[in-house]
Formats: C-alpha cells, structure tokens, sequence
C-alpha cells in the first residue's frame, strides 16, 4: 500500500554549509524517531536507499518455483530490487517494527481448538500500521524544513522489506527466513516509509542462529528446506492462507487445526521462547472472533457471520471458503470422518 504525501514548505535557510546540513539532518533524524514510538510502533531504524544485495538469491528462488502461486511476488521484479524506481530521488527509508506476540498459548488446548497466527489476531495490521505510517509521514513533511515527498508501504508493496529492515539496523535474517531482532525475537511486523529527506542511516544489524535448527526440525511438512530457504508449496501459512483449492492430501496430517497460518518455526526459536515481550497494544489484543473456536464453528460459519466477526481483520485474506476448507481438514483428522477438506 502506499501514500504520497509532499509539503510545500519554503526552503530551509540553514544554508549550503555541509556541516549545518549534516546537523540539520541528525535533528530531523531523532525527531522522526521519537514521533514514531510515540505513534506506537516498537522499534524503528533508517536505511539509506540502496540497489538490493539479494537478486540473485530471489531470481533463483522464483526459477525454482518456490514463490508457488503468489504472482505478486514475481512482478514488478526491477522495482523489489531498487527502492528508487518506487519514489524519484529517494534518498531514505524509515523501517519500523509492531511487535504483535501477546504472551504463550495455552499449554494443552482442546484438540478441536482453531488455531490462528498470532499476526491475525487483533486488529487488521494493514490498517493500524498504515494509519500510524502516514501520520509519520505527514510529520516529516511537517518537519524536514523543505519540500518533500514520502511513499508508505505496508506488507503489500514491491519491496524487499526484511532486507530493508536489516540494513536500517532492526534485526538479521534467521534460517527460519524471518527477520530476527537479538533483544525482541521475530513476532513483529514490518513497515517503511520512502522518503526524499536525507536522514541519517543506522548500522545494519548483524547475528545469527548458530548451529540451531530448530525451526527447520520442527516445520512439520519440511517447506524450511535449507537454511534461509523456504518452499512456499509446503508451508503451512501459504496453504491456508495463499492457496486457492483443494489442499493436497500429504499436508493434511501436519495442517491438523491451523485453519489460518502457523507460527512452528517462530515458537520453537529460542529468541522468541527466551526473549519475547509481550505487547500491550490495545490494537494487537486477540479479538473475540479468534478466541477459543472450534473448527466446527469455523467450518459452519455462514458467510454473514464471517463477515461481521472478521471484518477488519487480516483473517478476510484467506476468504470464507478457505477457512471452511481449512477447518475442515482439521475436523477429518479429529473425528476420523472424512468431510470435503477442499
């Protein structure tokens, strides 16, 4: 999703002085920062607008069919690898982070409890997280001192996010895939604002996992094929998330209850397990639509009940139809019976 916001402010009088400007954009720099913990995100870090590192890796990994059938990440392939294409005379990216985790799981729920990605929960992050993104922006607009333009991306945009972020200094890649902060985990979204104004960069975030690999023993359809590879086709999220049809039978088993996501590789993550904090944004408290529901309850749902309890929710992405599927799956598999899991 993206915004273009622009001000019409009269040139700053700081003057040409590299050393005025180099100040200028420092105090800019932490103001912008400050406002964006105010608006509630968790952590936020600037990147400088650069050519991806990664286009090889992502062209192979596009070839290799991995991608499935997600053609959003196939297009507009030279726009994903350069930021610039996306905002003329981009010169930063303000990333951020919205830690969604909201404490443990009950230990030994019921066996006929529909589970869902902790993302999903609360309130639709496409819309919080865009609210607050262009309130950030209009701020820098407010502030920079000169005319500006700025473009917000939320999840949907061509942009190699976590990349992005890991250069702005939030976290590193983990062999999970997902973008790991040392001192936070994993359970966070991820946002960006392009800009024009000249902010200062931050270092990239360095780390790893180790000799850990957790997360790839216990992805129970094995889509985590090597480190920092992951095979869309298999993953549990992109099936009942993604997928339009029927679900091949070899997934069922692991599918079990997930009727929307999973989060296995990022529960077994000792930074998660050892380090996660629990939010108390009120935004990304659990909504009752996903609190202790049956797979029945999903599976019978009509669709004027699907779309009253999940209206703004990110759960409307897998449709009413995909969740009836998915719950289905999960029922097959609790009472030996075997209903249409398609």
């Amino acid at each position: 999703m993206s915004i273009k916001l622009s001000e019409n402010h009269e040139p700053s009088q700081a003057g040409g002085d590299t050393d005025s400007g180099a100040v200028r954009d420092s105090n800019l720099t932490e103001m912008v920062k400050r406002k964006a913990l105010e608006l509630g995100f968790d952590r936020v870090g600037i990147a400088p607008v650069q050519p991806s590192a990664f286009k090889r890796e992502y062209r192979n990994w596009i070839a290799g069919g991995y991608a499935a059938d997600m053609e959003y990440l196939k297009n507009n392939i030279e726009r994903r690898f350069d930021p610039s294409l996306l905002l003329a005379e981009a010169k930063s990216i303000i990333s951020i982070m919205l830690n969604y985790y909201t404490g443990p799981d009950e230990a030994d729920p019921p066996a006929d409890r529909a589970v869902f990605a902790r993302y999903a929960r609360g309130a639709d992050y496409h819309r919080v997280m865009e609210k607050r993104l262009k309130a950030l922006a209009q701020y820098l607009a407010d502030h920079a001192g000169e005319p500006i333009q700025s473009r917000v991306y939320v999840d949907t945009g061509p942009i190699l996010e976590r990349e992005v972020a890991q250069r702005a200094g939030l976290g590193w890649f983990g062999k999970n895939t997902m973008l790991i902060n040392t001192r936070l985990g994993s359970y966070f979204l991820l946002g960006e604002v392009i800009t024009t104004a000249a902010l200062v960069p931050d270092r990239p975030a360095v780390g790893g996992c180790g000799t850990c690999t957790k997360c790839l023993d216990a992805c129970p359809t094995g889509a985590l094929i090597v480190p920092y590879q992951l095979d869309s086709r298999r993953c549990i999220s992109y099936l009942t998330i993604e997928h339009h049809g029927p679900i091949p039978e070899p997934y069922h088993r692991a599918i079990g209850n997930h009727v929307f996501g999973c989060d296995i590789c990022q529960e077994v993550c000792p930074f998660n397990s050892r380090r996660a904090s629990p939010t108390a944004d009120p935004e990304m408290q659990p909504r009752e639509s996903v609190k202790n529901r049956t797979l029945e309850d999903i599976a019978s749902l009509s669709e004027d009940q699907y779309r009253e309890e999940f209206k703004q929710s990110a759960v409307k992405r897998a449709k009413r139809q995909g969740l009836k599927r998915n719950a289905l799956i999960g029922l097959k598999h609790l009472t030996g019976s075997s209903p249409d899991g398609r």
